[in-house]
């Protein structure tokens, strides 16, 4: 019997940044734990054909699914949500699509039709939504649509959403994620954009079945009817989402409105179990932490993370490393721990007599990863400081090549060692890029061609990274370009540094360390930990961390 597949498709409107990714991920989460089987799909309205080539500060983080594609960060909270690994068809941009119609035409895939923005390109879209619902042999797909109704960029992905209803009225819902201001003059919620929202997804062709009315506060009874009257939908379709302590306080607050049995209901389905008994315990801890960090001054460690792309202006932007953000509180609810995030700007180490000093002020120190020079010296100069004053330490990918930069200068000697990255024409190559990277290099080859994705690690005997992770393999995904050059791992060896992570398949480094006689957590990773880190299953690394935090 072939699966009968179901599809929600989640909208924005007014204004983006609202929640569409957690409010996937939460719908995602809630039927898994009413027994069915889910899968999410990204789609973003950019003519990028992934989001390896968008500018951090500007998109915020790239996420690596574990079959080495480049995809919104959404994707990341639909993995940490689920529990599950979301592949490669379940990402798709504009350009993405337009490449792959037009690449098609060019090969007679049309046998000579004219191919047209309608239907053409909804078709293909369509395929790639059906697609993905089979692989995942899901009852239920999570659409997700970037931005908002209303938009250009976003039609064509309406249309198809539209075409699918109308080929199966029974199989889709729509859920509109809408914002509901409480302007500071007025002082009520508004709900008139949230209804000229709900408009404009209906001059599309569809009407919501549900709108997440997302706000400051809880939504009250009179903007529920109001909402009602005049979105098409009944009050009990308006579901309330104020703001939350916490991302994972989202699902257990659709709950409580009762959204995944209505949900089930608008299907003719039932639930066929009913546990989130595990989700509910990791949230009650995660609350009874902060509230102990805050009334007793206890049980909170700071934690800073030394960077280059947070900085937006006068704001910090998050989003950059949003993965490393969540992967840290995962950590601090298996540790029982309250973790402070201090954003360190490494640019201001490189400033005329720039003190270090604030680093003594934090118990373990994250430098995650990044591309490119800028603020690069600040950030060898607190690897330096961490490693002399014994501060926990933990490297990221470019967090790695820079600390075994810093041991060969600093430890070894070799003043001259660098990164090819920054100085292509250094003496003492430490880390290099390898052959096939040299070719992309060479070829301006920069789209998804770095080493992304999947790959297996062995652990050496008696080394930290073993004790954490309780094995002799393990398997991470990567995001880098350049590696660490074997040709300098005997010097590096010999003074002290421990090579206790090494890829089988082809003899590059993964892992570095220090011995816990020297230092009692200095830990560095090639590849990215903090993409496998979920909140029932935090990242040993990162757990390690916090409990190394806890005695510092």
């Amino acid at each position: 019997m072939v699966k009968k597949n179901r599809y929600i498709f989640v909208v924005g409107g007014v204004m983006s940044g609202v929640g569409k990714g957690v409010t996937s991920a939460s719908i995602g989460a809630i039927l898994q734990s009413k027994g069915y089987k889910v899968t999410a799909i990204k789609i973003d309205p950019y003519i990028n054909v992934d989001a390896g080539t968008m500018n951090p500060t500007i998109h915020g983080e790239v996420f690596v699914t574990i079959d080495g594609d480049e995809t919104d960060q959404d994707i990341g909270n639909y993995e940490r949500f689920m529990n599950i690994n979301i592949p490669r068809a379940n990402y798709m941009t504009t350009g993405r699509i337009y490449q792959t119609v037009i690449q098609r035409e060019r090969n007679l895939g049309y046998h000579g039709d004219d191919v047209k923005v309608v239907p053409d390109i909804p078709n293909e879209i369509i395929g790639r939504i059906r697609k993905a619902a089979k692989l995942a042999q899901a009852d239920f797909t999570i659409v997700e649509i970037g931005g908002t109704v209303g938009e250009y960029e976003n039609l064509i992905f309406l249309e198809a959403a539209r075409m699918m209803k109308l080929k199966a009225l029974t199989d889709v819902q729509f859920v509109l994620v809408s914002y509901l201001p409480i302007p500071a003059m007025v002082g009520e919620m508004k709900t008139k954009p949230t209804q000229h929202a709900s408009r404009t997804l209906n001059s599309a062709g569809i009407q919501a079945d549900f709108i997440i009315c997302r706000s400051d506060d809880p939504l009250d009874k009179k903007r529920k009817d109001k909402i009602a009257t005049f979105c098409n939908i009944s009050p009990e379709e308006a579901i309330s989402a104020p703001d939350v302590a916490s991302i994972y306080d989202v699902p257990i607050n659709f709950e409580q409105q009762g959204l995944g049995n209505k949900i089930l209901a608008k299907f003719g389905l039932s639930p066929r179990s009913k546990d989130m008994h595990e989700w509910r315990k990791m949230v009650k801890k995660l609350k009874a932490l902060a509230q102990r960090a805050t009334t007793q001054k206890s049980g909170k460690v700071k934690i800073g993370i030394v960077g280059k792309y947070f900085l937006s202006g006068d704001y910090v932007l998050s989003d950059v490393y949003i993965s490393v953000i969540e992967a840290i509180k995962h950590a601090g609810i298996s540790a029982g721990v309250k973790p402070e995030l201090h954003w360190i700007d490494s640019a201001d180490f490189e400033l005329p007599r720039a003190s270090l000093k604030i680093l003594d002020q934090m118990d373990a120190i994250i430098v995650p990863g990044g591309f490119g020079s800028r603020g690069i010296k600040g950030v060898l100069k607190a690897i330096e400081y961490v490693r002399v004053h014994k501060i926990p330490y933990l490297g990221l990918c470019y967090g790695m090549q820079l600390a075994t930069i810093e041991f060969a200068r600093n430890v070894v000697g070799i003043r001259t060692a660098d990164t090819v990255e920054i100085d292509p024409e250094t003496k003492d190559p430490v880390i290099h890029v390898n052959e096939q990277q040299a070719k992309n290099l060479a070829a301006k080859h920069f789209g998804n061609s770095m080493r992304l994705g999947s790959y297996p690690c062995t652990l050496a005997k008696n080394s930290l990274a073993r004790d954490l992770y309780g094995t002799s393999r393990i398997s991470e995904r990567h995001r880098h370009r350049y590696e660490f050059n074997n040709r300098y791992k005997k010097q590096l060896t010999k003074a002290g540094l421990v090579f206790s992570g090494i890829c089988p398949d082809n003899d590059l480094v993964e892992i570095i360390e220090l011995p816990q006689e020297i230092h009692p957590y200095f830990i560095a990773t090639q590849f990215h930990p903090e993409f496998e880190s979920r909140p029932l299953k935090p990242h040993p690394l990162f757990v390690g961390l916090l409990k190394a935090a806890q005695k510092n």
